[in-house]
């Protein structure tokens, strides 16, 4: 029976694999990938009903991260284009430190609140899980942040 769960666990990641990038052509595409991720989780771990009264809350933190992440990339792609038109060395006199690190602990606050919040909508479903499906959501785990930073270094080779 374990042997039979592995190979379809091992299917679905095969699969995954091609739906993952199919849902994140470019950077301008990539609030779709929560939805692709959402589903990739809720088919791996084979949720009970009793343990799908949780999912909402984890489903909401998935989403509101995404669209965090969403906000943050806009400013950037904004300032890096305002940046991009005074030149190159209107830049270097005006760039200014300080607002820099400013900028950047507020976006890793940012991360933080959301990470957190994640953390906490799994708590109560992680406590009910069997341990086959903790198996499964470790494996997912690991296959997901490989497919992430994959298809990040495949945008930044573009």
């Amino acid at each position: 029976m374990l042997k039979i769960a592995t190979a379809g666990v091992t299917a679905l990641f095969i699969s995954a694999s091609s739906l993952a990038y199919a849902q994140v052509p470019g950077a301008a595409d990539t609030a779709k990938f929560p939805d692709a991720r959402i589903e990739i989780v809720k088919l791996a771990l084979q949720l009970t009903p009793e343990q799908m009264k949780f999912w909402p809350a984890i489903e909401q933190a998935i989403q509101s991260r995404s669209e965090n992440r969403q906000a943050r990339i806009a400013t950037k792609i904004e300032t890096v284009g305002a940046r991009r038109d005074a030149g190159v060395l209107d830049t270097l006199r005006n760039r200014d430190p300080v607002a820099f690190l400013n900028q950047r602990a507020d976006a890793l606050a940012q991360r933080s609140s959301d990470l957190k919040q994640l953390a906490n909508a799994w708590g109560p479903l992680y406590q009910t899980l069997t341990p086959d499906q903790k198996r499964r959501m470790a494996a997912l785990t690991v296959f997901m942040v490989r497919e992430v930073r994959d298809v990040i270094e495949s945008e930044e080779d573009q």
